[in-house]
């Protein structure tokens, strides 16, 4: 395989839209035959493999009439049943943790189907006889969430679950293809915004706000990218809830609070309330805290506003990573981890 460097994650970063593109050509007429009322959808996945589910959960949150979970487990809630649509994802297809949840899945007597490249889930879905929507390969999971969200959002569209959405997949990709040309590393300096985030977050703790219903899965994003692109750990919270707890963390100690950031994700939709908390909230950290960074969204639809936050913090990390001299692409704590378990 050839080897990964900065300048892989790179072109994977760049190459995001035409993942929601290559998404819309994508054949769903196998999912025919799941078409009935269910009650609920669990999207079981991990690490970058989850995130679609979560950006999934978050944009149904006011369009599905059936709630949407996401599952992390082994296991799976008992609630699961005849009842369920269950989505088993998983980029490579041998998560063991999705393995596992699928075959919880088969006998709770969910409806299910599987969004992979291959490996060994695709043999599961084969031999039961469940369908499967195989994207393409060769990325890192955490750089394929085009195809890790859209398709698992145009099987819910097919299936009604989802209202049509074609439209704001297509904005997405637009919105992202406008922002890469701001944030690619031919930009440079204060001009690009991801590289001036990266330059304010190195040798800071990174904290991201977002908020609950919208960009809480964007603000989680951004920490798990920091985690594996730039090997550094981030934390995340969202309004209104932070203002309840979190907020009153800021006093001491003092010296590991006057070298966090904190990266304040806002949309111009956000309850007015919430934005009203967000003035205050960052009145009352000023000064004690590194820098306080706001990144605001683009875009007209709900879909692209969120994405517009995500891409900032792919970015970000990725440029993260290379002010720590830092290779973002590998991760080899999650492989040997991986290596260790296989051993058992």
């Amino acid at each position: 395989m050839q080897e990964m460097t900065a300048a892989t994650m790179m072109n994977f970063l760049y190459e995001l839209p035409q993942q929601f593109a290559h998404s819309l050509e994508l054949d769903f007429s196998r999912l025919g035959s799941y078409r009935r009322a269910y009650r609920q959808v669990v999207v079981s996945g991990l690490g970058g493999s989850a995130i679609g589910g979560d950006i999934l959960r978050v944009y149904a949150r006011s369009r599905a009439r059936i709630p949407i979970f996401v599952n992390r487990e082994y296991e799976i809630p008992a609630f699961v049943n005849e009842d369920t649509l269950f989505v088993a994802v998983s980029y490579s297809g041998n998560t063991e943790e999705t393995i596992s949840a699928y075959q919880w899945a088969r006998k709770q007597g969910a409806a299910i189907f599987c969004i992979t490249t291959g490996g060994k889930l695709v043999e599961m879905a084969d031999s039961d006889g469940n369908a499967v929507i195989e994207i393409p390969g060769g990325l890192v999971p955490r750089a394929a969430t085009g195809f890790l969200f859209a398709p698992l959002a145009l099987a819910m569209e097919e299936l009604g679950v989802l209202p049509a959405l074609r439209t704001e997949i297509k904005e997405t990709a637009a919105v992202l293809e406008a922002l890469r040309e701001e944030l690619h590393p031919g930009v440079e300096g204060e001009q690009n915004l991801a590289r001036k985030i990266a330059a304010s977050l190195k040798g800071a703790l990174p904290i991201i706000w977002g908020t609950g219903g919208f960009s809480e899965v964007a603000a989680l994003r951004w920490k798990a990218q920091i985690n594996e692109n730039a090997k550094s750990p981030a934390y995340y919270n969202i309004f209104p809830e932070l203002n309840h707890n979190e907020i009153v963390g800021f006093e001491a100690p003092a010296s590991i609070i006057s070298q966090s950031a904190v990266i304040i994700l806002r949309d111009h939709l956000d309850h007015p309330r919430v934005q009203k908390r967000m003035d205050i909230t960052r009145s009352i950290i000023e000064g004690r805290v590194k820098e306080i960074i706001e990144v605001k969204s683009r875009g007209d639809s709900a879909l692209a506003r969120l994405y517009s936050l995500i891409y900032v913090g792919d970015y970000a990390s990725t440029y993260l990573a290379l002010e720590y001299d830092i290779n973002p692409t590998p991760v080899k704590v999650i492989d040997y981890l991986k290596d260790e378990l296989a051993r058992e």
